[in-house]
């Protein structure tokens, strides 16, 4: 592969030989070029490989590190997610690592290559600095492929809340809406997707300094799950700090009831992902499915992949749904 305008040293080099063994899936999934260009996303939007099959959406894998081992993100292929989320149970330690330019780069240009355009979302910029690893890529691929349109959207969205939005992405593709028209209503839209957090385990919280170990040791003797939101900016916000499971539940539900388009007259769809919780999860689409008659079919329940949870750890579920537009 030939590398264009210097910006690919030796070691994107490298990323892009590593890159080109994770399977033809994933490059090659989503190719119809009836449809004239290519939406895809990152495997941190945190759905099933049978929707993103289904739904024609290529997705570029994110990786993580286990106790000093790498592992692709590729939705629990290489390395099963409950074991995933046991082994940081025990201890095992994390870390994660994006995108870099040089995959971007072994990503996207098969798909030009074909004559596609593309629309790339990305992981919430408030989250991770993929972006601009995805930026750089652009730039160096448009030298070669003058004629060819690579747009990038920072989704300020995460998890399941980032695949439902590719999901409403995919609806108006379908529909028959161009790439120019589609990447407007993506950056004029993606702060109405709301997003609520809780976690029943502040471990992985304190280790990641979004709870200090003094209110986390506290947090864990009165049983204390904190709620968070995504907010404009796409961070992840500690917004109450609740005592108990039970609550914790009835008050991200009536956060959906307070923010929800429509209110309890909400007729759009409703995501749920989870960290290895899944009776919780399950309780929370429960309560949901009841309050909300008019849903657009069942409540889906995805897993927190391995990027996000390397940063939540297990216990973590969250809430995704259109509504208001997102604040502060």
């Amino acid at each position: 592969m030939q590398m264009h305008g210097g910006l690919l040293d030796a070691c994107c080099r490298q990323t892009v030989e590593r890159f080109a063994g994770i399977g033809d899936v994933i490059t090659n999934m989503g190719i119809n070029k009836e449809k004239g260009y290519i939406l895809s996303c990152c495997s941190t939007a945190d759905l099933a490989l049978e929707h993103f099959e289904s739904r024609e959406l290529p997705f570029a894998c994110y990786h993580y590190y286990l106790d000093g081992k790498e592992y692709w993100d590729d939705l629990g292929k290489s390395f099963p997610l409950d074991e995933f989320y046991q082994a940081m149970a025990n201890g095992a330690e994390t870390k994660t690592a994006q995108i870099g330019i040089g995959e971007f780069y072994s990503y996207f240009e098969p798909f030009l290559q074909q004559g596609m355009d593309i629309i790339h979302v990305c992981l919430s910029s408030g989250i991770t600095g993929v972006m601009n690893a995805a930026n750089v890529a652009r730039i160096d691929l448009l030298e070669s492929y003058p004629d060819r349109k690579i747009y990038l959207v920072d989704s300020l969205c995460a998890s399941s809340g980032y695949g439902l939005f590719m999901d409403k992405l995919a609806d108006l593709r379908d529909a028959g809406m161009g790439i120019d028209e589609l990447y407007d209503w993506a950056n004029n839209h993606k702060l109405d997707l709301q997003h609520w957090f809780f976690s029943t385990d502040l471990t992985f919280y304190i280790k990641g300094g979004r709870v200090s170990k003094a209110s986390g040791w506290v947090g864990t003797v009165l049983n204390i799950c904190p709620l968070l939101n995504v907010d404009s900016l796409g961070r992840l916000i500690p917004r109450y700090k609740i005592r108990g499971k039970e609550k914790v539940i009835e008050k991200i539900v009536n956060q959906m009831e307070k923010h929800a388009a429509d209110g309890l007259n909400y007729n759009g769809k409703c995501y749920i992902s989870h960290a290895y919780c899944y009776d919780d999860a399950r309780a929370v689409a429960d309560l949901v499915e009841s309050r909300f008659p008019n849903l657009t079919g069942h409540v889906e329940i995805n897993n927190i992949g391995t990027t996000i949870g390397c940063h939540t750890g297990p216990g973590t579920v969250a809430l995704f749904f259109w509504g208001d537009r997102r604040g502060d």
